[in-house]
């Protein structure tokens, strides 16, 4: 399981890093890696692809560190059956006290005074 989680790791970070330097290649005013190998004109051919191909770049890599970190969180979000304990349980060598039963009480009916003769 801890390779695993670790191959995971690699990934994400792979992933991370990737989706930073393309962040970082893209000019927010639509130059960029664009402007750069095609020219300062945005009429020139090939520079639409360019930043279509940044702006998927990025997409993807996002929805790829998403994926990535969801399936590591269900992998190892799952709990580890714990093995049994080896050491055996002590049992105790006396028997318990000894308790001595309630004393029985009877309940006898209460008797009824005689009725006085007359």
């Amino acid at each position: 399981m801890d390779t695993i989680f670790t191959l995971l790791m690699v990934l994400i970070m792979i992933a991370s890093v990737l989706l930073v330097i393309i962040v970082m290649a893209q000019n927010p005013k639509g130059g960029g890696l664009s402007s750069t190998f095609g020219g300062a004109s945005s009429a020139q051919f090939g520079v639409q692809r360019t930043n279509d191909f940044m702006e998927k770049a990025t997409w993807t890599l996002g929805a790829v560190i998403i994926v990535l970190i969801l399936i590591s969180v269900v992998i190892t979000g799952k709990p580890a059956v714990a093995a049994p304990s080896q050491q055996p349980v002590k049992k105790e060598t006396q028997a318990p006290a000894k308790q001595s039963a309630p004393a029985a009480t009877t309940n006898a009916p209460a008797q009824t005074p005689a009725a006085p003769t007359k």
